[in-house]
């Protein structure tokens, strides 16, 4: 399968070479068939004798609608270029050419058309003209057909030179992240809406989850029909129709596009090359009022120039365009840039960044994955595919992706704020995500009891003074006068000393109570007072309060009335 966008100049007879080469008349409209003028997007398809299909997108040649022109031609495999004997090259000829220029297409063939309306001397002249202006481009080998449609001269020529280009045309690669550009967008009757679109990127398939964007609206994929039959599954590189449940037709429109959601990252700034036309009369400075041709959209944009203040008319530079909506863009597309003040085709070239970062007076974007990487330092994997479209493993963290320069730094500040917080480690829950999955990762240094420390070096809460003061009066516990606050965070974090209401008990002293009750309420299963537990721990009720508090937030014990039973975690075993 592939796609074939049509070109060239108004009335040069690319309709009547589609309907010839497909049996399908692609001019929809009854104005168009009145005018005898093509308006709008049209669509066909045939097999070729080799089998292979090619569906025809056919675009507008009068310079009134270069916008549906521009909607035809973002997603298509190859151009058949259509020139007139009768007229020759012309102003729409020229655009065209330098349009499908601009977007990359860089494989295609040439029908010249209405052969039969001239002499053969004026056919050869013909051919040397389109040679002479092809000259240069992608176009300058390419095959040329004579053909006259009405009589059917030529045409089966042009059908076997077709599968000849078409067989040496790379077929769309699957890369798992399907996007379709909405060239038609309709509410059809019984079903619902539907929209069409050339399928690029990867597969759709019925039942899948879908997001229409810009705009967010979410539908599920009811059918799928590529030329006429429907499908499953559709895989890149068709022209298909697809029938969303869920969305109204209005929420979807040319120039929307139907993606998997979270696939894709969208943006309202893209930084770019943009290679000037060289017939521009000018150079091009930020002013003017410019519209970009994204997928199958028109979008007014601003235009910032990176490094300096013009381009000049057949150079190419850098450029940051800003979007009014957001686009699921990736490095790589391809746009065309207008300015309609003027009503010319200025330039254009290929999105290199989908997410800038760096100041307009010093990006210096590219494509290069390391350069996103670098500018940020640390980016999420996931986020990285979907700023690059290329998939890179996590290096901390199994998470994210850190340059060199990043991960030293911030090894470099870890290591030295573990050794200004002495003896007793950093406090591992000041740390941010980030530092944590660094942390982790250092040999040199051990994480325990929520502290980092210098690996091999003595946890200071061992034997600490205080923690043999509480064990020494386990239920009447001394207050921690004098004691180092963080230390005392720490030894609570560890697990080593229990808090309760301002008061500090040994964790041995928590568990000896809780089998001291155990043993109790074997013999007083109805429940214990305060008064008849303050009398086994030999304490008071300013220490025993708090105690019972904190037994029964953890069920060890349960309050029924002014007695304690037994909770859910009371011990069963010897202490």
């Amino acid at each position: 399968m592939h796609v074939v966008a049509t070109a060239g100049h108004v009335d040069h007879g690319k309709s009547t070479l589609v309907l010839a080469l497909t049996g399908t008349d692609p001019d929809r409209w009854a104005e168009e068939k009145e005018r005898g003028l093509t308006i709008d997007l049209g669509f066909a398809f045939t097999s070729l004798p080799s089998g292979r299909e090619a569906a025809f997108v056919d675009v507008p040649g009068h310079v009134r609608f270069l916008k549906n022109m521009l909607a035809g031609v973002g997603a298509v495999d190859a151009c058949l270029f259509v020139v007139a004997a009768t007229e020759g090259w012309k102003p729409q000829s020229e655009e065209h050419l330098r349009i499908l220029d601009l977007l990359g297409i860089g494989t295609g063939m040439v029908a010249l058309t209405k052969v039969g309306l001239v002499p053969p001397d004026e056919r050869e002249l013909a051919v040397l003209d389109v040679r002479e202006h092809l000259a240069g481009t992608f176009l300058a080998d390419a095959e040329i057909v004579a053909v006259d449609a009405p009589s059917g001269e030529g045409v089966p020529e042009l059908i076997a030179a077709l599968d000849r280009l078409l067989a040496m045309t790379p077929e769309a690669r699957d890369l798992g992240r399907p996007r379709l550009w909405v060239d038609r967008a309709f509410a059809a009757k019984g079903s619902g809406t539907v929209v069409t679109g050339t399928l690029a990127g990867g597969t759709l398939r019925v039942d899948d989850e879908v997001e229409i964007t810009p705009g967010g609206g979410r539908a599920r994929i009811r059918a799928l029909q590529s030329h006429n039959r429907g499908l499953e599954q559709a895989p890149p590189g068709r022209r298909l129709a697809v029938n969303l449940a869920g969305i109204h037709h209005d929420d979807a429109a040319r120039g929307h596009a139907v993606v998997h959601r979270g696939q894709w990252h969208l943006t309202t700034m893209v930084d770019c090359s943009l290679k000037v036309l060289s017939s521009l009369d000018h150079e091009l400075s930020r002013r003017g009022a410019f519209q970009a041709y994204i997928g199958s959209g028109e979008h007014p944009v601003r235009l910032r120039i990176l490094g300096r203040e013009a381009i000049h008319p057949g150079s190419t530079g850098s450029v940051r365009l800003h979007l009014p909506v957001a686009l699921p863009l990736l490095p790589g597309d391809r746009y065309v840039l207008r300015e309609s003040g003027r009503g010319e085709t200025v330039g254009g070239g290929e999105i290199l960044d989908v997410e800038p970062v760096t100041k307009a007076a010093t990006a210096a974007p590219d494509r290069s994955v390391e350069r996103v990487v670098s500018e940020r330092g640390w980016v999420e994997a996931d986020h990285l595919e979907r700023l690059t479209g290329e998939r890179r493993p996590a290096t901390v963290g199994g998470r994210w992706v850190v340059s060199a320069p990043a991960l030293a730094s911030a090894t470099e500040r870890l290591r030295a704020a573990v050794a200004a917080a002495g003896p007793i480690g950093l406090d591992v829950s000041t740390l941010d995500e980030r530092d944590r999955a660094v942390l982790v990762a250092l040999d040199d240094l051990d994480v325990s009891g929520g502290r980092a420390r210098p690996a091999g070096s003595d946890d200071p809460l061992v034997g600490h003074p205080f923690l043999d003061r509480l064990r020494a009066q386990p239920f009447s516990p001394p207050s921690p006068d004098g004691i180092d606050r963080a230390e005392l965070r720490s030894l609570v974090t560890s697990g080593a000393v229990v808090e309760r209401d301002g008061l500090y008990f040994a964790a041995s002293a928590v568990d000896e109570a809780a089998h001291l009750l155990a043993a109790l309420l074997v013999e007083m299963p109805d429940g214990l007072t305060v008064a008849q537990i303050r009398d086994a721990l030999g304490t008071s009720r300013k220490y025993l309060l708090p105690l019972l508090a904190h037994l029964d937030a953890n069920g060890v014990t349960r309050r029924r009335g002014d007695l304690r039973i037994a909770g859910p975690r009371l011990p069963t075993g010897p202490a």
